[in-house]
């Protein structure tokens, strides 16, 4: 005999269930614990049509996952999206900044705006280790 192992679904799997297919992933305990309602809430937060739902799961986080799940599945039209999901962008000064000092992420940002260009120069200059690029 032969054992299968439980389909792994993604947070993507969900979202596109919910969007585009309206197919019921929740079956059993083992898919209703990979259900993340965060990351879901988040995905639908990205789209103007979706964030009124995600808004709505956020503030009953009570609701077990699966009624949520069939909350959304019911309720938002099905139809493909093309959210693009925000990513926190890391300029090479703000490491510079955070390696020099050794600051965290939120002080360097604040130094480098007061910083000017001169003062970024020697702060790499000091920074660079030689050898090849």
């Amino acid at each position: 005999m032969t054992t299968t192992e439980p389909k792994k679904l993604t947070p993507f799997d969900f979202l596109d269930a919910i969007q585009v297919t309206g197919k019921i992933l929740i079956t059993d305990e083992d898919s209703e614990k990979q259900y993340i309602p965060f990351i879901i809430n988040k995905g639908l937060s990205f789209g103007a049509d979706t964030v009124i739902y995600a808004n709505e799961m956020n503030s009953r986080p009570h609701i077990p996952r699966e009624f949520q799940n069939l909350f959304l599945i019911n309720n938002i039209v099905k139809r493909k999206r093309y959210n693009k999901w925000i990513k926190a962008e890391l300029s090479n000064e703000l490491e510079l900044v955070k390696r020099y000092y050794g600051y965290s992420t939120e002080k360097a940002k604040q130094a480098l705006s007061i910083l000017n260009q001169d003062q970024l120069n020697t702060i790499k200059q000091k920074l660079e280790k030689g050898g090849r690029k």
